[in-house]
């Protein structure tokens, strides 16, 4: 099984994921350890990422879950995945490299309905902000947290997901997401 916590940057992802990592005995990834150099930088500085800069780093990422996915890990991967298409990257659904067969398309696609779950954590503008600016030592910009809200695309049918409000306690975050795995 793959867990991928999705949100906009303060919603908690990191926090929750390593959180139920720790007590299912998963593997964790957070997306941000995988971003190149240039885009740490370009958030610093308060530039968005734009889809040029994000598919390179998603499409790294869909070839971990790939990894882990041939090995039978079940993991939980942090990653704001703030748009469809990037979602669609991650599960394999849609291809950023054109392959010779569709043999080798499906091998590098999931299952989305059976092997990976999306974990929309969503909150306020407000409690985001509080949390951001008392976040320390992270190279997102708060001024780039409007441009977030104003990217996502909510996840929906047939995307398999569930929505979860930021309002509750990490730990209630934590039995809820337990829960819907059933």
């Amino acid at each position: 099984m793959i867990l991928i916590l999705m949100g906009v940057s303060g919603c908690g992802k990191t926090a929750v994921g390593s959180r139920l990592a720790n007590k299912l005995g998963w593997k964790f990834y957070d997306a941000d350890d995988y971003h190149p150099k240039e885009n740490k930088e370009k958030m610093v500085k308060g530039i968005p990422l734009d889809d040029e800069d994000r598919v390179p780093w998603l499409c790294a990422l869909h070839e971990i879950l790939m990894r882990e996915k041939s090995f039978g890990v079940n993991m939980i991967l942090a990653c704001s995945s703030l748009k469809k298409m990037y979602r669609s990257i991650l599960t394999g659904e849609q291809s950023t490299v054109s392959t010779d067969s569709e043999q080798n398309q499906e091998q590098s696609q999931l299952d989305c309905n059976k092997e990976i779950l999306f974990v929309h954590l969503h909150g306020s503008i407000e409690l985001i902000t509080k949390r951001l600016e008392s976040r320390k030592g992270h190279f997102m910009s708060l001024s780039l947290l409007q441009s977030q809200f104003d990217t996502l695309e909510l996840p929906e049918g047939p995307e398999n997901f569930i929505d979860i409000s930021i309002e509750k306690s990490i730990p209630e975050i934590v039995a809820e997401i337990e829960k819907n795995l059933g």
